[in-house]
């Protein structure tokens, strides 16, 4: 568990150093790498984006019923909740706008560690059980959220650094 924290504070200060730039620009709200994925920028999101946030966050709120009797549960459910506090923090501490970008670092940052867990683990391939089929559906939502996640963050830190690589 030493190791995850070390990792997570490692990454949020890298994060810290470079996002302060971000937040000195115009933003239209959306679900675009540069867009604010705030209240209006769900509700301008297509039907799709809305209803898998939905899924997302139904999933993680499953992992309530397990985390007092598993690893996997915890890793999962508090990657998500320290996520969470980590972007409200950094949010009101430094002003960062909540780009799709930004969220999408913070799902990498916080929800690997318990996607490394859950295929470590496979508990979804051994366990006939509800935990089981969770540790399933918590392992497919994290594996499809990162499909756009890695492209949304690697456009963000492209756009903090200002390197224009991917713009």
């Amino acid at each position: 568990m030493t190791k995850i924290f070390r990792y997570l504070a490692a990454i949020t200060m890298i994060l810290l150093a470079a996002s302060a730039t971000a937040s000195a620009q115009e933003y239209t709200h959306g679900n675009g790498a540069l867009e604010l994925f705030d209240n209006e920028g769900v509700a301008n999101s297509p039907a799709w984006v809305r209803a898998w946030v939905f899924i997302m966050l139904g999933a993680f709120a499953l992992g309530l019923l397990f985390v007092w009797k598993r690893l996997e549960a915890r890793v999962v459910v508090g990657g998500f909740i320290l996520g969470i506090v980590s972007m409200i923090l950094l949010q009101s501490a430094f002003g960062i706008p909540p780009l799709s970008g930004f969220i999408a670092l913070m799902h990498l940052i916080f929800w690997t560690p318990g996607l490394i867990l859950l295929l470590q683990r496979r508990t979804f391939l051994s366990e006939r059980s509800l935990y089981g089929a969770w540790t399933g559906l918590m392992t497919f939502v994290i594996l499809f959220s990162f499909v756009f996640d890695i492209r949304d963050a690697a456009i963000y830190l492209d756009h903090i650094a200002g390197t224009g690589l991917l713009s």
